[in-house]
C-alpha cells in the first residue's frame, strides 16, 4: 500500500529510535527534513494548509512515546522563553519563518534567577532546530503564516501539567525570570 510522506518519515523515525544520543537526533532530524519536502497536494499537507490549526496533533506512538504535532502561527506570534523539561524537541518548518532565541540560565548570589540571551535563529522553511533537555529558547513567527511541525520525544502536555518538570519563563522589569507554575 502506497504510504504518503508523513506516514514514511514516521516509520523512518521508528526505525532509529532509541535512547537520546547523537545518532538518534541526527536520525530523527534528517526524517523530519524529508517532511518538509512532502508535496503541497498530499492530502494530509493540503488539509493541514486549508484548516491552519493552531495545534494539532498528526501522531502519538504507543510504544515508543514520541509525538508529532502541526501549529500554524501567525506573523508576531510571541511565546516566551520556556525549556522542554526532561523532553527533547525538534522544530521542523514547511512553511513561513519562525525567530528563535536560545538562552542561558543564571543564578544570582541572592538566588534570583534571570535569563540571558545567546543568540537568535531565523529558521525557514525546509530547516528544522533542536532544542535537548534543558535548553532554553523562544520563538516568534517573524512570516506568516507559518507551518511548522513540532517533534517531541515525550508528551510534553503530560510533562508540563502533570509533572510540572517544563521551565516557563517572565518578563520583570526587563529582566526574564522564572514565572510560577
Amino acid at each position: 500500500m502506497a504510504r504518503n510522506t508523513c506516514e514514511s518519515s514516521i516509520e523512518e523515525i521508528k526505525s532509529v529510535w532509541g535512547p537520546l544520543s547523537t545518532e538518534v537526533i541526527a536520525g530523527c532530524r534528517l526524517h523530519l527534513e524529508e517532511l518538509l519536502k512532502a508535496p503541497a497536494n498530499e492530502e494530509w499537507l493540503a488539509a493541514l494548509h486549508k484548516e491552519a490549526p493552531a495545534n494539532k496533533e498528526l501522531y502519538r506512538d504507543p510504544a515508543k512515546g514520541f509525538v508529532l504535532l502541526a501549529h500554524t502561527e501567525h506573523a508576531g506570534l510571541y511565546r516566551p522563553p520556556h525549556d522542554h523539561g526532561r523532553g527533547w524537541v525538534i522544530y521542523a518548518i514547511q512553511q513561513g519563518e519562525i525567530e528563535m532565541g536560545t538562552y542561558a540560565r543564571i543564578e544570582n548570589p541572592d538566588g534570583g534567577v534571570k535569563l540571558v540571551k545567546r543568540n537568535s535563529t531565523l529558521v525557514r522553511a525546509g530547516q528544522v532546530q533542536v532544542y535537548l533537555p534543558g535548553d532554553i529558547h523562544d520563538t516568534r513567527c517573524i512570516a506568516g503564516p507559518a507551518l511548522l511541525f513540532r517533534f517531541t520525544e515525550r508528551d510534553l502536555k503530560k510533562e508540563d501539567k502533570e509533572e510540572h518538570r517544563v521551565t516557563r519563563y517572565v518578563e520583570q522589569s526587563g529582566v526574564w525570570t522564572v514565572g510560577t507554575p
